[in-house]
């Protein structure tokens, strides 16, 4: 059963949480960061992308600009925009986007539930970006940024996170730059604390790492390092935990992560169209925008217009959880054969876009003949996200984009 801790929680005062809260640093460049804090001197970003406070072409992987995250961090804790909680405690952080929010526990998850399974998984992580955040998870000695997990639902934790929201007014309540609002309360009443432990390590059989498992492996791995380094380990630090907010899986909404191809591998638009007929029912769309209806079915934009791809009866497998999602089936009968991509996570010639961006983001890069392609994916359901990770299976590259993302800030998790 999955282990989920409250903890003394490093956060702003309240009325610089909204300054001080930001984008996880993986979903900007420098150069973007650097715009985003323009003018917040307490943003989070001089810590979670401290290059932006270093000359232009400082290497983001420097030994300096761990250094300055580190020093930074100390000033914001000195400054007092830092400020740790009295005792242990659980946080409820919700947010809303276009009307609808969704509620999530943040606390402190095992660094064992990783280790054996508990903390279920459905993508591979790349070493160099787990180094990257295992060094700055080191320098600050600290979780700076929360990875956003899901559960089964369970009814116990809904009725709780739904008297304290109802019954008490948020710490912070802010709507950012981007329209999306954060909520959140801090549960420091004693009781409800051990209820929502004991929920948890009596009811929910495991929990899904549904975004950031780079930083889930990195914090994973970094506790274990302290762990095997420290003679005296006992077994409760601080370390033994990492920061995660736990989202009820029936809330939660995945949008369509689409790609883009640069070139179509020597063919002309005409001999690509017939080759995707052998696979593929194509219907002309024209100029008005199409989005994929269901599962199975394609967006295409090429040369101006939209398509609508259905495959064909052979081209998916839905006995497979693997099998039947559509970015297998875009890999495995247009990317691979027909493009010659064979490596999505290495090959120059593709690009992945959120679907938060919109469709009109994918014909704007065709139109501007930086792309040749485009093809918009149906969202891969909840559903098949946790059977994947159940079956032990890894999705494909860039199949799940989560929004709202969580904002970094609101909440830290000490190590020591």
């Amino acid at each position: 059963m999955a282990v989920v801790k409250p903890f003394r929680g490093l956060r702003p005062p309240r009325e610089f949480a909204e300054e001080l809260a930001c984008l996880p640093y993986d979903v900007m460049s420098s150069e973007e960061a650097a715009v985003m804090a323009r003018g917040k001197e307490k943003s989070l970003l001089h810590i979670t992308r401290a290059e932006i406070d270093l000359p232009p072409d400082t290497d983001v992987h420097s030994e300096e600009v761990y250094e300055k995250s580190a020093s930074n961090f100390a000033k914001w804790q000195e400054q007092g925009w830092l400020v740790k909680d009295q005792k242990p405690c659980f946080y409820i952080y919700a947010q809303t986007m276009k009307g609808r929010t969704q509620y999530g526990i943040a606390g402190c998850a095992s660094v064992d539930d990783y280790l054996s399974g508990v903390i279920r998984k459905h993508e591979l992580t790349r070493p160099d970006k787990e180094q990257d955040r295992m060094i700055h998870i080191r320098v600050n000695d600290a979780n700076i940024e929360p990875v956003f997990f899901t559960y089964p639902a369970v009814k116990e934790l809904d009725d709780i996170v739904t008297r304290i929201t109802s019954s008490k007014n948020p710490e912070y309540d802010f709507v950012a730059a981007d329209g999306f609002g954060h909520h959140f309360w801090v549960v420091d009443d004693d009781a409800t604390i051990v209820q929502i432990e004991n929920i948890f390590s009596e009811k929910v059989p495991c929990t899904y790492v549904a975004d950031g498992h780079h930083r889930t492996a990195a914090a994973a791995l970094v506790g274990k390092e302290k762990r095997d380094n420290n003679p005296g380990h006992r077994g409760d630090e601080e370390y033994n935990c990492f920061l995660a907010v736990h989202f009820p899986d029936n809330q939660l909404q995945i949008i369509d992560y689409n790609r883009l191809v640069r070139d179509l591998n020597g063919l002309t638009e005409n001999e690509f169209l017939e080759k995707l007929r052998a696979r593929f029912e194509i219907r002309e769309i024209g100029e008005r925008t199409y989005r994929p209806s269901k599962l199975h079915n394609f967006s295409m934009y090429l040369d101006g217009k939209w398509y609508s791809l259905t495959a064909l009866p052979g081209a998916y497998d839905d006995s497979d959880p693997i099998g039947a999602l559509d970015v297998t089936v875009l890999t495995n009968e247009i990317l691979s054969p027909v493009l010659d991509i064979q490596d999505l996570r290495r090959s120059k010639r593709i690009d992945f876009v959120g679907g938060i961006r919109g469709l009109r983001e994918l014909k704007k890069r065709v139109d501007s003949g930086e792309m040749k392609v485009a093809f918009a994916l149906y969202p891969v359901s909840m559903k098949q996200l946790l059977a994947i990770a159940d079956s032990g299976n890894i999705m494909p590259p860039k199949s799940t984009w989560f929004e709202p993302k969580l904002r970094s800030g609101l909440v830290i998790h000490l190590l020591s």
